[in-house]
């Protein structure tokens, strides 16, 4: 009798094993594409990714950069400070983007230019992304806000 309750208990705890190795390759499947690594303009400049990789693209939009009346596409330069790279995105760019502001974007770069899918833009008068933030720092241009 004791050896029937051993196996049974020793089978269950197999089967927890298995659901869970599973569940987590699972889920490591469904997230493959819904990772997105930031990197700051001297990052991608210095170790340009693939292609087919997308990343986030975040820093400042430089002066005099942003391009508009191309049909729907609007170019702009993004840099920290050590490194500019030119993006285009097509689409409606948030309210409160703007030049010199703070800004993240999602997409790929192809050819040298990095074509955003998103856009993403400061949403107050003090916000700034955490990752464009200590980037900014670390390229020690960063200027924190007034008030």
């Amino acid at each position: 009798m004791k050896s029937l309750k051993k196996k049974r208990r020793i089978q269950v705890i197999l089967l927890a094993f298995i659901a869970l190795g599973l569940s987590t390759g699972l889920i490591g499947y469904a997230m493959r594409d819904g990772i997105n690594f930031f990197r700051a303009p001297a990052q991608v400049m210095a170790d340009p990714p693939a292609a087919t990789e997308t990343f986030r693209l975040g820093g400042l939009v430089e002066e005099n950069s942003l391009v508009r009346g191309q049909g729907e596409t609007i170019t702009f330069r993004v840099t920290d400070g050590a490194a500019t790279v030119p993006v285009a995105f097509t689409g409606i760019l948030p309210d409160l983007f703007a030049e010199n502001q703070g800004m993240i974007g999602t997409g790929k770069l192809v050819d040298g230019v990095f074509i955003a899918s998103e856009i993403l833009a400061k949403h107050d008068e003090t916000y700034m992304p955490k990752e464009v933030m200590d980037a900014l720092k670390d390229q020690g241009v960063y200027q924190a806000p007034s008030g």
